[in-house]
C-alpha cells in the first residue's frame, strides 16, 4: 500500500501545523502492483526494488542518475503461534529533490510512529534529518526491544528450574537467534551511519542535524554492545541448564533404578518358591504370610542400601578420612601408643 503523507515540522495550539518542504511517499506492505507503480511512476531501478525485498539485504547507500537510495534495517515482529517473533528487515529510502519514498516490505513500529507523529522531537525539516530520524528511532526501538527480549529470558530461566522438558531451551534458542539478527542489521546500520557522516551527496544542512547524528551513532553502539553482552550471557545459561536438565534426567533414572533393583530381592525369593520342589514351610497354610513379610522386608533393606542419604553419609565420611573406631577390648589403637613412647623418651 502507498500513501502520499506529509511530516509535521512544528504544531503551535490554536495555528495550523507546519509541515516539511518534502513529500513523504510511505510504501509498506507492498505487492506486485505496488512495485510496478513504483517503477513507472517514480522511476525507481527494478535491482534497487528487488535488494529491498531481500530479506537478507545489508544496510548501504548508493548514488543513481535521479536519486539517492539507501537501504536500513528495522526492527520488526510478528504474532505467531509461539508468541511475538522479532526479527529485523531492510527498509528502502530513496531521496529525491522534492520527496522522500519509505519502501518495506512489511510493516514496522517505527514507520507507523512517523506516520501517526508518535515521537520525540526529530531534525525532520530536511530529507536528511528525515532519513537520520528514521534511524535513530530504530535505534530505540532496537534497544526496548533488547531490554523486552532479557525479561524474557529471566522468565524462561525461572521456569527451567523446574523443568527437564525443551520447550524451554527451545524459546531460549529462539531468542539467541533473534540476537544474531539485531546484532548483524545494527553492525550494517553502524557502517551506514559512519559512511553518511562522510559521504558528498548526503549533507546535513545544520548543526543540530550533525549533533543528531553524532547521538544516533552513539545510541546505535550502545544497543550493539547491549545485544553482545545478552548473547553472551544466553550463550552460557543455555549450556548450564542443557547441563540442569542432563542432571534432572539422570536423578530420575537413577530412582527408577533404585525402584527396580529393590524389586529384584522379593521377585528372587517369590520364584525360589515357586519351584516345583520340597522347600521349608511349603506345606504349611500360612506360609505364603511369611513369604510376603520376606520379600516386604527384602525390598526395604534393598531400598535401604541403595538410598541416597545413606550414599551421600559413606561418601562424606570417605572424603572427610574418618579413622574407624576400636572397640574392641577398649584398646587404644597401635599410633597413639607409639607416641607416648617416643614423648617419654
Amino acid at each position: 500500500m502507498i500513501t502520499i503523507r506529509n511530516n509535521v515540522v512544528s504544531r503551535v495550539p490554536g495555528d495550523i501545523p507546519a509541515v516539511a518542504d518534502y513529500t513523504w511517499i510511505d510504501a509498506r506492505d507492498i505487492n506486485r502492483d505496488d512495485i510496478s507503480r513504483l517503477e513507472e511512476e517514480y522511476s525507481i531501478s527494478s535491482e534497487l526494488l528487488a535488494d529491498i525485498m531481500d530479506q537478507d539485504e545489508q544496510a548501504r547507500i548508493e548514488k543513481e542518475d535521479d536519486y539517492v537510495a539507501l537501504i536500513v534495517r528495522l526492527p520488526a515482529f510478528s504474532d505467531d503461534s509461539h508468541g511475538i517473533n522479532q526479527y529485523a528487515i531492510p527498509l528502502g529510502i530513496v531521496l529525491f529533490p522534492d520527496k522522500v519514498i519509505t519502501i518495506c516490505q512489511s510493516d514496522s513500529v517505527v514507520l507507523e510512529d512517523f506516520a501517526r507523529n508518535r515521537f520525540r522531537q526529530y531534525p525532520i525539516e530536511t530529507k536528511e534529518g528525515f532519513v537520520i530520524s528514521i534511524m535513530g528511532r530504530a535505534a530505540m526501538v532496537y534497544i526496548r526491544l533488547l531490554k523486552y527480549m532479557n525479561r524474557q529470558k529471566s522468565l524462561v530461566e525461572e521456569q527451567l528450574h523446574r523443568s527437564i522438558m525443551n520447550y524451554e531451551l527451545i524459546q531460549l534458542l529462539q531468542i539467541q537467534k533473534t540476537l544474531v539478527y539485531f546484532t548483524t542489521s545494527l553492525t550494517t546500520n553502524e557502517v551506514l551511519l559512519e559512511k553518511l557522516q562522510k559521504t558528498p551527496y548526503f549533507q546535513l544542512h545544520s548543526e543540530d542535524e550533525r549533533d543528531f547524528l553524532e547521538d544516533v551513532i552513539t545510541d546505535n553502539k550502545q544497543a550493539i554492545a547491549m545485544a553482545n553482552i545478552y548473547s553472551d550471557i544466553l550463550t552460557g545459561t543455555m549450556d548450564a541448564f542443557a547441563s540442569v536438565i542432563s542432571n534432572n534426567m539422570n536423578v530420575i533414572m537413577k530412582r527408577l533404578t533404585i525402584i527396580s533393583i529393590s524389586l529384584m530381592f522379593p521377585t528372587f525369593i517369590t520364584s525360589f518358591y515357586g519351584m516345583n520342589v520340597e522347600l521349608p514351610f511349603s506345606t504349611l497354610p500360612f506360609a505364603w504370610l511369611g513369604l510376603a513379610g520376606l520379600c516386604g522386608l527384602s525390598a526395604l533393606i534393598g531400598t535401604w542400601l541403595l538410598s541416597d542419604r545413606r550414599n551421600k553419609r559413606l561418601i562424606q565420611r570417605a572424603s572427610l578420612g574418618e579413622a574407624p573406631v576400636h572397640k574392641a577390648r577398649g584398646r587404644r589403637p597401635r599410633h597413639t601408643k607409639n607416641r607416648r613412647k617416643i614423648a617419654d623418651s
